[in-house]
């Protein structure tokens, strides 16, 4: 008699937790959406870009890898001609006015 029991007992117990970690997961989503939706709202009002999308720009223009982030092939032709070294002659620009 106690081998059906413990099956069942053993099956509610089981269900239970299941029950438990699902609702513990759903929580932790809606935490960060509530998390997201406030930066957004920030953003929106004092005009700045999102925390998190300034730190994901961050690591994608500092990556070591080419390769690693979608559409960093364009940024990857860019910097090749901005990372040429041009010598210039400097001088200094007097405003004549000024000085007067």
């Amino acid at each position: 008699m106690s081998h059906p029991v413990n099956r069942i007992v053993g099956f509610i117990v089981k269900l239970c937790l299941g029950l438990m970690a699902a609702v513990f997961a759903i929580s932790l989503l809606a935490a960060a959406l509530v998390v997201v939706l406030l930066s957004v709202l920030k953003s929106l009002i004092t005009g700045r870009k999102p925390a998190p999308a300034t730190i994901f720009s961050r690591f994608q223009q500092f990556s070591p890898q080419g390769g690693m982030w979608p559409g960093n092939a364009r940024q990857s032709a860019a910097g090749a001609t901005s990372a040429q070294v041009v010598d210039v002659e400097a001088r200094e620009i007097r405003d004549d006015k000024r000085l007067g």
